[in-house]
């Protein structure tokens, strides 16, 4: 049985409502979720049952109507907006679909980009980021901008970006819907590197199959809910 401590993130009771007009849309209605350090955890489900939103409750990016967001035991629903955003760029990475890359920077300085806003030496991580880059097979490609990169590699240089920081935890919002096949199948192989490599903890939103497959554990959404949870394979001790 797993001690509290085994869990880097865990969500109580989290419903998150929206008013359209006179209206009250309610998206999520009651989750509860745990997550071992060191799992990947696939999240799937039909468009529109709230899979991203989430994800941005258990990043911080959203707060949840009701309910309560804890990672390393920490209850985020106290902190100020000030002390989440420095929680959030010290212990959570994000990877996004579209990369949101900044076009006029190199690949090397958007991976520099965390850093700047940690408010470090960013220029000390230099090395650091150019090791991330070579580690995901973009060591020739430092100081190309975006617009010289296929989307294959964006993601890459977005991946990289997501882990300059050491973060425990990465989310990844459908990273690979904008790949073919083959790029889907090297990110993900580069996602199972990283976790084995680094045992960092990794919740993906995805309609990607080959994903579910590998991954050590997949829940289902549905009318926000979780419908279905299947355990695939355990997670390795760290």
């Amino acid at each position: 049985m797993s001690r509290a401590a085994d869990y880097i993130l865990r969500a109580e009771g989290i419903t998150k409502s929206y008013r359209s007009g006179p209206e009250i849309l309610d998206v999520l209605k009651g989750i509860d979720l745990q997550v071992l350090r060191g799992e990947i955890l696939v999240i799937m489900g039909p468009s529109g049952v709230g899979k991203s939103t989430l994800l941005n409750i258990l990043g911080t990016l959203d707060r949840p109507t009701t309910g309560r967001v804890l990672i390393n035991g920490e209850d985020l629903s106290l902190l100020s907006e000030e002390r989440l955003a420095k929680f959030r760029n010290r212990y959570v990475g994000f990877v996004f679909q579209f990369h949101y890359l900044l076009p006029e920077f190199t690949a090397l300085e958007n991976v520099l980009i965390p850093r700047m806003i940690r408010g470090k030496d960013w220029r000390q991580d230099r090395d650091k980021a150019v090791a991330l880059l070579e580690e995901v097979g973009l060591g020739e490609r430092l100081h190309h901008r975006p617009s010289e990169l296929s989307g294959g590699e964006q993601q890459r240089v977005a991946v990289a970006r997501a882990l300059i920081n050491q973060p425990q935890l990465v989310l990844a919002d459908e990273p690979t819907g904008d790949l073919d096949r083959k790029n889907s199948e090297a990110l993900f192989q580069l996602i199972l590197a990283l976790n084995r490599k680094y045992q960092q903890t990794f919740v993906i939103v995805t309609h990607n199959e080959m994903f579910a497959e590998k991954a050590h554990r997949v829940i289902q959404l549905f009318d926000g809910k979780i419908a279905e949870e299947i355990i695939q394979r355990p997670v390795t001790a760290t």
